[in-house]
């Protein structure tokens, strides 16, 4: 937040709402009567913004829900979905640090907003930012077309919404003896998680009392992100310090010498243990993150894309019983950046598994279009940046109903004297062991960024003679000269979602076209099913080894991603060629030490 037109204010808050108000309704049908929602949660000024956001859309004529208390995200696509409306807007930084706050838009489908949304919504911001319609953030209280009082009854509907989201029976949820430690971030996730807890008769959480309750100074965290290291180490103390006693009684029947004298003995023993799970969710709880204690008495903190899996496999438990047909219908989707584990697992299942755009607002949205287009009827979706989708009552990450599906599977593992990481174990073997490492080099000259994606697409001068390249012509003339090894392994797949080019096979058809000077594309050809953007680099490629990894840069941060994937059985050879391409990523293709980074 700060002063002027590329800061958050009041100001750029009253544009944005002006222009997105003036697009939803000439854009969607009886927008002003559907009506649009508003949340905020705790940070500086979110309450304030809020306000703004339904003054200028009450000036528009829109009727707004417009939630009275703290709400965590998912409350607004939720509302959006079962009022049907024409939108909403949730105020919220999510887990960015203190001094940020952020404006959250959702369609009418109740997904975030894709092109050629996103675009006609900036030209209309745009084309309205010489006024201001309103400043008066009173009209949330006294304007007859917002209605404020149906906040708890929208709260009841989203728990209502979800009370299929768990399977186990009652009986079993209320008798374990399996605990675990909650921390809301300084967040709005307390009275969410505990509901939702309360409603499926699990054990209550233990609290980190210092952090559970909102506060928009985070004072406890320097980040107040759970995947930042030490986010979770007030947690994992607490775990530590509590103790959970266990009590368990053993009856025998002794027979003395006479034949009609028996006497009964009961012994009972009590023991101690730590506390061995440890939940949290993000400030605005739509992520969620999770740690286990190992048996050496470590923590394993999981990573997101171990959760998306675990959590990816309680539904394969939940939709075993279905025939084949009706597996096809059950889709799991995450992004190109998230592990292919989820890819694998349906491949063995007989699941239809699909791939997006890095982003919750492009997997939500194919979740639309599988839904209304495809007639799937079954969801599930993640990010590895710890956003999952387990309920289609949100088409949107949610970490409350995340944590709550975690907890069933933790409950179903406990009762069989088993871990989380032990059900990981069981995954690897039965779809292959996955390892990964994303990381990101640091380059503040965008013209440095723009040459390394060109040598990748296009190769150039002091090329490595040793590589093969490619030698698709383009219908403008150029030629993409992709390499064709990576650290010594044959590319089979190229995807290119920056100039508009996915090629699978590449072997053969290298082989068909064996000694042509060039292979000429034709317009169309050779195009990608996925969205196509000129003005963010990101390719992904696939090994003969089965290893994929995607290079792609930050909207936001002067940095170089790779995120790398390694599948197969022998755990040694996994790690050795994992390791082998992560270098070769730094040397052969961004070639970090010619180029100063860092």
């Amino acid at each position: 937040m700060e002063a002027g037109f590329t800061g958050m204010n009041s100001v750029t808050v009253i544009q944005a709402s002006q222009g997105l108000a003036s697009y939803i309704e000439s854009t969607v049908p009886n927008a002003k009567e559907r009506g649009v929602v508003v949340g905020h949660d705790h940070r500086h000024n979110s309450e304030s913004f809020a306000r703004l956001t339904a003054a200028v859309f009450l000036t528009y004529g829109f009727k707004v829900f417009f939630y009275n208390t703290l709400v965590h995200t998912p409350m607004v696509p939720f509302a959006i979905q079962h009022l049907k409306l024409a939108g909403g807007v949730m105020v919220t930084a999510s887990h960015n640090p203190k001094q940020d706050n952020g404006y959250k838009v959702y369609w009418e489908n109740s997904a975030q907003i894709i092109p050629p949304h996103d675009a006609g919504i900036a030209d209309r911001i745009q084309s309205l930012n010489n006024t201001t319609c309103t400043w008066d953030k009173t009209l949330v209280d006294t304007h007859p077309n917002c209605i404020q009082d149906q906040t708890e009854a929208l709260k009841d509907a989203y728990f209502a919404a979800v009370r299929n989201l768990v399977s186990t029976p009652r009986e079993i949820l209320t008798a374990t003896s399996l605990r675990y430690v909650y921390t809301a971030m300084h967040g709005v996730g307390l009275p969410f998680t505990q509901r939702m807890l309360e409603n499926f008769g699990f054990p209550a959480a233990i609290l980190v009392s210092e952090q559970v309750q909102p506060d928009p100074e985070f004072p406890t965290v320097s980040f107040p992100n759970p995947e930042e290291k030490g986010a979770l180490s007030m947690a994992q103390h607490l775990a530590d310090t509590s103790v959970i006693k266990t009590t368990t009684s053993k009856t025998a029947v002794v027979s003395s010498m006479s034949p009609n004298s028996k006497t009964t003995t009961t012994t009972t023993t009590t023991s101690q243990q730590p506390v061995g799970l440890v939940l949290a969710n993000d400030p605005d709880a739509d992520r969620f993150a999770a740690a286990e204690r190992k048996r050496d008495g470590s923590w394993h903190v999981f990573t997101g894309d171990q959760i998306g899996t675990l959590l990816g496999y309680s539904l394969v438990l939940k939709v075993a019983n279905r025939d084949a047909a009706a597996k096809k219908r059950v889709a799991l989707v995450n992004s190109a950046v998230s592990s292919k584990m989820l890819r694998s697992m349906c491949n063995v299942e007989g699941l239809r598994y699909e791939e997006t755009l890095t982003g919750f607002k492009w997997m939500a949205n194919k979740v639309v279009e599988l839904r209304d287009v495809e007639g799937c009827d079954t969801f599930f979706a993640y990010e590895e940046a710890i956003g999952f989708m387990t309920h289609e009552a949100v088409l949107d990450k949610d970490g409350v109903t995340a944590l709550a599906t975690f907890v069933e599977l933790a409950i179903l593992q406990h009762e069989k004297g088993l871990t989380m990481v032990d059900l990981l174990e069981e995954l690897y073997e039965k779809y292959g062991f996955h390892a990964s490492d994303n990381y990101y080099f640091i380059c503040y000259e965008a013209s440095t960024i723009k040459s390394i994606f060109e040598k990748i697409r296009f190769g150039g001068a002091n090329t490595d003679a040793a590589i093969p390249r490619s030698n698709f012509r383009r219908p403008d003339g150029s030629v993409l000269r992709y390499p064709l090894t990576v650290a010594g392994f044959p590319v089979t797949y190229i995807r290119d979602l920056t100039c508009g080019f996915e090629m699978r096979d590449i072997p053969a058809f290298m082989s068909k076209n064996e000694g042509a000077d060039v292979v000429d594309i034709q317009q169309g050809e050779f195009y990608p099913t996925m969205p196509v953007s000129a003005s963010s680099e990101m390719i992904t490629f696939e090994l003969a080894n089965e290893c994929v990894f995607t290079l792609r840069t930050s909207g936001t941060e002067p940095k170089i991603k790779y995120y790398i994937e390694k599948k197969g059985t022998d755990r040694n050879t996994v790690s050795e060629h994992l390791k082998a391409v992560v270098k070769a990523v730094g040397d052969e293709l961004f070639e970090a030490s010619k180029n100063n980074l860092k």
